[in-house]
């Protein structure tokens, strides 16, 4: 006899679809994985942003275990620290500052871009204006961008902009997470909201493909990734020289990318 279907299975069984959905976006993910090896390969980084929730695909690139140099993680606090939830530093502010336009300009102000960038922006619905900005901005400089969204999701949702236009508009690739409209997947009896959202799983998903595929590129072009890893995986000392070697190379991308911030 069957067991009974529980909540758990249902998430896990539309957790699978997810795979399937990006399983299908291969020849999309391998293309932006070889703009971003490119990037790379000419010393330069891939721009990674994200506000709200979508701050998590950032930090899933890098820097983590498993994760290389050549990206750079945009991370605004006051878009993305929820700890507080409410007060200072709370909710409320980041959800408002995310629909702030010139707020992306004053972030990129910061970085000296050049047209061998690359960005990848992610934002589940991509419709708040401080990531459609961000993507639009990289545009006008001629960098590729690549856009991770929920595509159900933001085909039903709003722009904020007042000329309606969304991130997938300013993207040059568009993966989707798989996630369904609201990103919440599952209805529980007796309970009119859905709960255990679908995005981040599937955007964890599409991140690491990628990073898999460029390092994969990196390696073949002759300059393997100086990659994060365990003492467990390769012993106390040769995981301590990675990780100062990774971040001594992380600091000399960034270098050149701030030492012509506010230069054309």
């Amino acid at each position: 006899m069957d067991e009974k279907i529980t909540i758990i299975d249902e998430y896990l069984q539309k957790c699978q679809k997810i795979i399937q959905t990006i399983g299908a976006q291969k020849t999309e993910i391998q293309k932006a994985a070889g703009w971003f090896a490119e990037s790379i390969l000419a010393g330069r980084v891939v721009h990674v942003f994200g506000s709200g929730h979508s701050r998590i695909m950032v930090e899933e690139m890098w820097p983590r275990y498993g994760s290389f140099p050549g990206f750079n993680p945009i991370v605004e606090l006051s878009l993305t620290y929820h700890n507080s939830v409410v007060g200072a530093n709370g909710q409320r502010q980041a959800m408002f500052l995310e629909n702030v336009s010139g707020l992306a300009e004053r972030i990129l102000r910061n970085f000296g871009l050049s047209e061998k960038d690359c960005a990848f922006i992610v934002s589940s619905s991509g419709t708040n204006i401080v990531p459609v900005e961000m993507a639009e901005l990289f545009q006008q400089k001629k960098i590729k961008v690549v856009a991770l969204i929920t595509k159900e999701h933001s085909a039903r949702s709003t722009s904020k902009r007042a000329d309606g236009k969304k991130l997938s508009d300013f993207a040059d690739i568009i993966l989707d997470s798989g996630a369904p409209v609201g990103d919440s997947m599952i209805y529980i009896e007796g309970l009119e909201t859905p709960v255990s959202p679908g995005s981040t799983a599937g955007g964890i998903m599409v991140v690491n493909s990628i990073k898999a595929e460029v390092a994969r590129l990196l390696t073949a072009a002759g300059q393997p990734p100086k990659v994060l890893t365990a003492a467990s995986v390769i012993g106390a000392a040769k995981a301590a020289a990675i990780f100062e070697a990774a971040y001594d190379e992380h600091a000399h991308r960034m270098a050149e990318v701030y030492k012509n911030a506010g230069k054309d």
